[in-house]
């Protein structure tokens, strides 16, 4: 959620940061904002809406200053307008923030009786002043009063500060949110992350937990929590190597759906030999043969991509699962197993309630594992061992190459686990690698059929109301469906375990109602396409997603049908994901609604 950079250059860098903050428009937001110091004088210019906005007004006011700080804005406290947009000033600060301040309430109403006053509705302005407190009442340094202001406050935070009347100083800290300190050649840089830093350095150093830095342009102080100085060790990003544009596509969420192919044979690279037909794990993975019970959590499309990967793990490896989003995992006092083993998946690698469930995990003698895009990410590097995908940069809001490389590498991860556990032999296992490495191929079968799956979006962006309905491994697909058509087209959809038809949803279809359904021909399929029948008998709309085979002995009154290549039963979530998004993606353009950037929708969620 929301982005940051701070540059301490050689000369005028608010364009600068505006290029960086364009490089973090894919996470989300509804204003952005830049300030600069220049002869120890702030000037800011903030504007609501896209970074297009903000350009015009610095087209019209520019800002001058080697000294500069940049957001944008997903609103949490406040409504999107420009007097609640970041940076956020008082006579003495300006600062720009990430993430949730709790206690803003209370140290709001104490700084008002000390006589402040506050022209924002944000929790971050709280900040500012008891900065600015710190600096006038208590009389104490910049670093004084920005290490006494971050003892007082609760939350998940970034932040960046610059000081009024220091043009050579920048501070930042994080507490639950990333942040990462860049060197130039005689420049400082802080940014949300690698990839924000990736225009002007790949010298990258990863600020920890509860770590806070002072910065000048020759030098740079880290400290912990407690004001100890600290040292992090200097990393080289790949992430300037990591170009994104649109390829010729209308959005990035139609080039990233077709780039899947392409990125599911690189993160199957990452675990199978093709010539020896096995999966190989990273070293230091877990102890499959004693583990008794997986925990795994995740938030939104990757919690769906953990729920199928529970029917991998229980059906192949004979390894229970429990598995709950981490927002409620991470409350709900788990008997967690001793010795037992946690995993917990994300794209960005810094969802906050994934990352707060992770070490809730750990402080109960979990092992930890993460599947993670980001192998510099918060979440990668307090796992014990990464289970890596490789899908590059997701610029879309609503996730698609993350996910089907999720299932990709879980797939590989439930397969070295029943191998591990004895409860597949060597044949079992060729037999499973060679339908993943089918996998790409027919993935990139099923994208051929855009233009039909486009005639079908134009009708059900007509809806108000869309089911989706699977069974088994297919179940939790159709769940992440309606979540796509939800994020970006925002009718409302529900996924449904096609058994449940019956105890109540049933109720719900009329002939103005979608029903999708997810029916491979496998061993469930007449089950399913009996639920469908159901469906049409009261006037339902079906569309059936399935195989040649399906398709044909489906019998009569279907509404339309969508035709995907025939594929191993137990992986056919990974190949049937591409139609699921491609009736999300044309539904939404369709509606005209905005694909990439979904209102209300942020690509990290670094809050509660």
């Amino acid at each position: 959620m929301c982005g940051i950079i701070g540059i301490l250059g050689k000369s005028d860098v608010a364009p600068l940061i505006v290029q960086g903050l364009k490089r973090l428009e894919y996470r989300g937001y509804d204003s952005a904002g830049v300030a600069t110091i220049s002869k120890g004088n702030l000037d800011r210019r903030r504007a609501p809406g896209k970074i297009a906005a903000l350009e015009a007004l610095l087209e019209v006011r520019p800002l001058s200053g080697a000294l500069g700080i940049g957001h944008t804005r997903w609103a949490t406290h406040g409504a999107a307008n420009e007097t609640n947009a970041h940076p956020h000033a008082t006579r003495r600060v300006a600062l720009v923030h990430n993430g949730i301040i709790e206690n803003f309430a209370e140290l709001r109403r104490e700084l008002i009786d000390k006589g402040y006053n506050f022209e924002s509705e944000t929790d971050t302005e709280v900040v500012a002043q008891l900065i600015t407190y710190y600096l006038e009442a208590e009389n104490m340094s910049a670093k004084e009063a920005f290490h006494a202001a971050l003892k007082r406050v609760r939350g998940a935070f970034a932040l960046a500060v610059l000081f009024i009347g220091e043009d050579d100083l920048l501070m930042g800290a994080r507490r639950g949110s990333p942040l990462a300190i860049g060197r130039g050649d005689g420049e400082m840089f802080l940014g949300s992350d690698a990839y924000a830093l990736a225009p002007f350095t790949n010298r990258v150093t990863y600020l920890d937990e509860g770590d806070w830095t002072v910065l000048t342009r020759h030098s740079i102080e880290i400290f912990d929590a407690s004001g100890a100085r600290v040292k992090r060790p200097e990393t080289i990003s790949s992430a300037a190597d990591q170009m994104v544009d649109k390829d010729g596509h209308r959005h990035f969420m139609s080039k990233e759906i077709h780039e899947q192919p392409e990125v599911i044979a690189h993160t199957l690279s990452r675990y199978l030999d093709p010539a020896t037909e096995t999966v190989g794990l990273p070293k230091g993975a877990f102890d499959f043969a004693s583990m008794d019970r997986l925990t795994i959590s995740a938030c939104g499309t990757a919690y769906y991509a953990g729920l199928i990967s529970k029917y991998w793990f229980e059906s192949w490896a004979g390894l229970p699962v429990e598995i709950d989003v981490a927002s409620e995992l991470r409350y709900r006092n788990v008997p967690y197993t001793k010795g037992g083993g946690a995993l917990f998946v994300s794209q960005s690698g810094e969802t906050a309630d994934t990352l707060a469930a992770l070490r809730e995990a750990r402080a109960h003698g979990q092992k930890i594992a993460a599947v993670v895009n980001v192998p510099e990410s918060s979440i990668a590097r307090e796992a014990d061992v990464i289970f890596p995908m490789a899908a590059g940069p997701e610029i879309g809001v609503a996730s698609t190459k993350a996910f089907t490389c999720q299932l990709t590498a879980l797939a590989c991860v439930a397969i070295a686990a029943a191998r591990a556990r004895g409860r597949i032999d060597e044949a079992e296992e060729r037999r499973l690698v060679r339908a993943l490495l089918e996998v790409p191929r027919l993935v990139a079968e099923t994208l051929k059929h855009g233009a039909a799956i486009e005639e079908i979006a134009r009708e059900i962006a007509k809806a108000r109301d869309v089911l989706y309905i699977g069974r088994g491994v297919n179940f939790p697909l159709a769940m992440e469906g309606a979540l796509k058509l939800k994020e970006i087209s925002y009718i409302h959809a529900e996924g449904y375990a096609a058994g449940e038809l019956k105890h109540g949803p049933i109720a719900l279809i009329d002939k103005a109602l979608p029903v999708i359904v997810i029916a491979p021909h496998d061993a469930l399929y007449e089950k399913t396409i009996s639920n469908m029948h159901e469906v049409m008998a009261r006037g339902g709309k079906a569309l059936l997603i399935s195989d040649h085979e399906g398709v044909k002995t489906a019998g009569d009154g279907l509404w339309a049908s969508i035709e995907v290549p025939t594929v191993e039963p137990m992986l056919a979530p990974i190949v049937y994901a591409a139609p699921i998004q491609m009736l999300a993606y044309y539904t939404a353009t369709t509606k005209g609604t905005d694909v990439d950037q979904p209102r209300n929708l942020a690509k990290s969620v670094t809050v509660e």
